[in-house]
This record gives C-alpha cells, structure tokens and sequence, in this order.
C-alpha cells in the first residue's frame, strides 16, 4: 500500500459508476491515482473500473456478505472493520482513512444514488469536513462533477473548471451565503454579485469554452458541473 499517496480514489456504496461514462464525461479524472480505499459495498465495483486492486478496505461490513469480506481479506486487502454503532459514516472513514495516508488530493465515486437521499447529502457535506480544508476533493458521477469553492471561515478563494463548450455550471451558496461571486468563461456572467440560501441565481449556467474561473470574496460555494455529453 503507498504511503504516501497524492491522489486518493474513495469507493463509497451508491450507484456503480460506469468507466467508459466516465472517462467521456471528465477525460483525465483518475490520473495519477495511488490509493484506492473502498467504503463497505463500494468493494462490489472495484474490479469494473480497471484501475488496479484494492488497498484498504473500511466500514462496518452491512453491506457486504461475509463471504466477499473474506475473499478481500484471502486476497491480502487491509480490513478496517469499525463498529455498527459509530458517529462517521462508512464514506466518512474511507476518506479519512486516505488522508491519514497522505492523499492530498481525493476523488469520490458512488457518492450518490441508491435509496438513501441521506447518504447522498451526507456525503455532499462531507466536502465541508475540517480534514479536508486544503485538500482537492471532487465527487464524481459520469451526470456530475462536484467540489467545495471556499475556507472553512469563508475567506476570498478562485476555481478555474476545465471542461468542454456546453457543460452546465451551478454555484449553490454552501452553509450561508456567498458575497462577491465573479464568473468568467460562462454565458451567463457574475460580477461581484451576493447568492442567497434559497433562490436559485446560481443555477444552470453554461460554459461557452474550454475553461472558466469562479472567484468569491466570501463565504463558500458547491461548484456542480453537469457534462454536455448527457444530451449531446
């Protein structure tokens, strides 16, 4: 197992993603991957993206079968095996687990999807986690592309998004309301402009070329990207 890892691929239990999707959708996004940590049941999908095996295994093992926590572990997987009863969830403990390993940089799959919508919002917050102030995270879906714009005391900060003409851009006010926002790249333009918690002024704008930049004076934003390969 590296142990000093850069780029961290974090394997949570929702929808399976699919590789070939994903890699027309965000060309590029598992470059450099060096550790791969799966969340419980996000073990079920290693395999079908061809990245190579698994390095650490974590959860409390309610949704895998005894059976396939034994072929990791004949397979010479490391287990972290947590308790039912804990106050992190299962993705929670995998992205920490890379971190203590040195990831400054982590990609999440599976973060999403399924039946649980608490999950799903659970892990959109975990972007906002202390662990992860000044690291790159991304959560990734071949539908979208989702990061964190913004200090945990919401200082002044910039992202420039790499894309294709087309993409959709939505900027969501994370944990309050954001001041400042300036866009470039998108044909829809911020200038020094507030968004609030509850209105919608940030959403579906569009990328007119192959880069753009946010820029914010304070607070923090989700930046969400929706691929133009969905509908084109």
């Amino acid at each position: 197992m590296s142990t000093g890892a850069r780029h961290a691929l974090i394997l949570a239990d929702g929808d399976p993603p699919d590789r070939t999707a994903l890699d027309a959708a965000w060309p590029g996004w598992s470059d450099g991957v060096d550790l791969i940590v799966a969340a419980d049941g996000g073990a079920r999908y290693a395999a079908d993206l061809g990245l190579g095996a698994i390095d650490l295994w974590v959860g409390d093992g309610d949704s895998l079968t005894a059976g396939a926590l034994d072929r990791l572990r004949r397979a010479g997987v490391p287990i972290e095996l947590a308790e039912s009863a804990k106050d992190e969830s299962d993705t929670e403990l995998a992205v920490m687990a890379a971190v203590d390993r040195g990831a400054t940089r982590l990609t999440v799959l599976g973060a999403f999807g399924g039946p649980r919508l608490d999950h799903a919002l659970a892990n959109t917050l975990l972007l906002g986690h202390p662990m992860l102030v000044g690291r790159s995270v991304v959560l990734l879906t071949p539908a979208a592309r989702v990061r964190l714009l913004g200090g945990p005391a919401g200082e002044s900060a910039s992202i420039e998004l790499d894309g294709r003409p087309g993409d959709l851009v939505s900027l969501l006010p994370f944990g309050g309301a954001a001041s400042g926002v300036s866009t470039s790249g998108l044909l829809y333009p911020l200038v020094d402009e507030p968004l609030a918690v509850g209105p919608a002024r940030g959403l579906s704008n569009v990328r007119v070329g192959p880069t753009a930049s946010v820029r914010l004076r304070a607070g923090r934003l989700l930046v969400i990207e929706t691929p133009a390969t969905l509908w084109r």
